[in-house]
């Protein structure tokens, strides 16, 4: 039996403050082998992420199964105001959490992080001025990568294959490069050219690396608007990042970039002692926080088609690639042992 009338009903929601979210999934099922430091990590990941962040940033954590440590502490900083949202699942894998974070949400700008990522003074600052420069970023990852350059990137040399403004220049900071290579415990996944050149677009003074990781990565809000699955099968990995966070980018149009230089840290699942003098360092975020996205038409599934399927498979075979490469600032040398 209903007795009243709800006070809600057809009421309007008022426009919200905040334009740019966070998700975090969060997965840490005990503290033992592969997870003993995990709990540790997670800690350091938000206490930079509440250090770094404008005041019109909304955190969403979701929680993905973790054990009941986990959940008394995300459920302790919700109560704390130091979150916004907490959302607790069973373990249904990484997007699709990542997809009940984005859900029932409206802002400009999502970050999708994962929990061991530590992020860096000015980031957001430094995110935002690739979206503000570049008005076809559609992800903007604060970690470079000169191996990015041949991931869902082939619209970026369509749209730029003869201009000057895409070229090689020097890696402004290559300890952080050797950083995340010693983070996934592979100090060779940068050789000695990688660690010196990567491929950046300009405009004017402004510079971005061609391409985006995924451990953290910020996305116009627009891209996942048109979602035609709301499921993957994979838990972790698969196909499920290029599907779900890759090709919606270029489908739309819109490019992978990230920042030109070093704003976050890959940590992995072991504690070092930088971490904690990393995160001690942080300066807060008192930039004035205005939203940086400019409104961009999307470009036809035609346009997609013919740039990331048709002329990928021409840019992206591996002879051809090498003297693109090669066209655009690499000795011959060189260009040989990039890729």
């Amino acid at each position: 039996m209903r007795v009243g009338f709800n006070p809600h009903k057809d009421k309007v929601h008022t426009s919200s403050d905040y334009f740019h979210q966070i998700i975090v999934p969060v997965y840490i099922p005990n503290q033992e082998g592969y997870f003993k430091d995990s709990f540790e990590i997670l800690k350091l990941c938000l206490e930079s992420l509440f250090a770094t962040i404008n005041d019109k940033t909304f955190i969403t954590i979701v929680n993905n199964g973790s054990c009941q440590l986990i959940v008394n502490y995300l459920n302790n900083l919700f109560e704390q105001n130091k979150i916004h949202e907490v959302i607790h699942t069973a373990n249904i894998g990484k997007l699709n959490a990542v997809l009940k974070g984005i859900s029932g949400n409206n802002f400009s700008l999502i970050t999708i992080s994962d929990a061991d990522v530590l992020f860096l003074t000015d980031w957001q600052k430094a995110t935002y001025d690739v979206f503000e420069n570049f008005s076809k970023a559609g992800a903007v990852c604060p970690t470079p990568s000169s191996k990015s350059l041949r991931t869902h990137t082939a619209n970026v040399y369509w749209d730029l294959f003869f201009s000057k403004k895409i070229k090689f220049t020097n890696v402004e900071n290559p300890e952080a490069l050797k950083k995340f290579a010693h983070s996934i415990g592979n100090t060779d996944f940068y050789n000695s050219i990688q660690l010196k050149k990567y491929l950046t677009i300009t405009n004017k003074d402004k510079k971005a690396v061609v391409g985006a990781g995924h451990f953290v990565t910020t996305y116009r809000a627009s891209i996942f608007d048109d979602f035609q699955s709301r499921y993957t099968n994979y838990k972790l990995g698969g196909d499920s990042e290029s599907q779900f966070l890759d090709i919606p980018v270029v489908k739309k149009g819109f490019w992978r970039l990230s920042t030109s230089n070093n704003y976050s840290y890959h940590m992995g699942n072991v504690t070092e002692e930088w971490m904690s003098t990393e995160v001690n360092q942080l300066q807060k975020n008192n930039n004035e926080s205005i939203c940086p996205i400019s409104k961009t038409k999307s470009s036809s599934y035609f346009s997609y088609f013919i740039k990331n399927r048709l002329f990928a498979k021409f840019i992206m075979n591996k002879k051809i690639m090498k003297h693109f490469l090669i066209w655009k600032g690499l000795s011959k040398e060189e260009s040989n042992n990039y890729m």
